[in-house]
């Protein structure tokens, strides 16, 4: 038990001595959405990942670069879950600090989630085998206040880019699985002040954010995903990708043969462990990110 604590304890500093800041955005309070208790950070055994679940109040976390690396390029970071949890360390966190390592400024968002109890991956887990219908009727509640997280963290972004060190002209969106469905709900929904620079769908979970015609001028977008997806999302990717290409819109497509889903930062031992590093090739060719 004692050792448990101070895990713990050990756990809470690290995260809070990497992040420079947090901050709580603004956020409008839904009528028909209510959570009980706290957001809660733990070890999930099911999902072998550090996750965080229960979030009623969205959340920024700032991480950046050394001052003499910093190129001003601004990512945040929208990890997956299924809208139940938040892939926070492979899909987050260690996101953020490998960004940083290229001069990139990253701010790890915690959108809000569907309401859950003590363990909110096992909750969606018994969902998934029982009642997956249940699943997608407390997503769609949930992911309008979700995307519009993601809108507020932008606009957060460029009206303190200064205070930041970043360009407010180049801000970018990336979201994993479910937060890949939020980084589309921003594609979809933003005006002149929330606009993402650029877009970057990890596995992004569009049947909870169905592909939509895009707007006219919308931003240049990269598309990460691997064919043998357990879930069947290499389709969707696919799909966001012709709807991009179609409308002769800026658009670029990794389809890996194998990775599966919910890669993040792991390491298998294939092609897609080097997702993030294409996705800076991409960045310095399209002249969002100046080494």
């Amino acid at each position: 038990m004692k050792n448990s604590i101070i895990f713990i304890l050990l756990l809470n500093f690290c995260v809070f001595a990497t992040a420079q800041k947090i901050v709580e955005l603004p956020y409008e309070k839904p009528d028909h959405v209510t959570w009980k208790g706290e957001e809660k950070e733990y070890f999930s055994k099911i999902w072998t990942n550090q996750v965080v679940t229960n979030v009623s109040i969205p959340t920024l976390s700032v991480f950046k670069p050394k001052e003499g690396l910093n190129t001003g390029t601004c990512v945040i970071i929208a990890p997956g879950g299924g809208l139940y949890a938040l892939s926070i360390e492979s899909e987050g966190r260690e996101v953020a600090k490998w960004l940083n390592e290229k001069g990139i400024t990253a701010l790890v968002l915690k959108y809000r989630l569907v309401p859950t109890g003590d363990d909110g991956v096992a909750e969606i887990s018994e969902l998934s085998q029982k009642n997956p219908s249940k699943i997608g009727e407390e997503v769609a509640k949930v992911i309008p206040y979700s995307v519009a997280d993601g809108l507020e963290a932008i606009s957060f972004a460029r009206q303190h880019a200064q205070e930041l060190g970043i360009d407010a002209n180049k801000i970018g969106f990336m979201g994993f699985s479910a937060g890949g469905a939020v980084t589309m709900g921003v594609a979809y929904h933003y005006n002149e002040t929330n606009r993402p620079d650029f877009l970057v769908p990890v596995y992004a979970w569009t049947d909870a954010m169905p592909v939509q015609k895009p707007r006219i001028g919308s931003p240049p977008m990269l598309l990460i995903c691997a064919s043998d997806d357990p879930l069947g999302l290499a389709t969707g990717s696919i799909n966001l990708y012709n709807s991009w290409y179609q409308e002769k819109l800026n658009v670029a497509l990794h389809m890996y043969a194998k990775g599966g889903h919910g890669f993040g930062m792991k390491k298998q031992g294939s092609p897609s462990d080097y997702w993030i590093e294409r996705f800076y090739d991409w960045s310095v060719a399209e002249g969002i990110v100046t080494p």
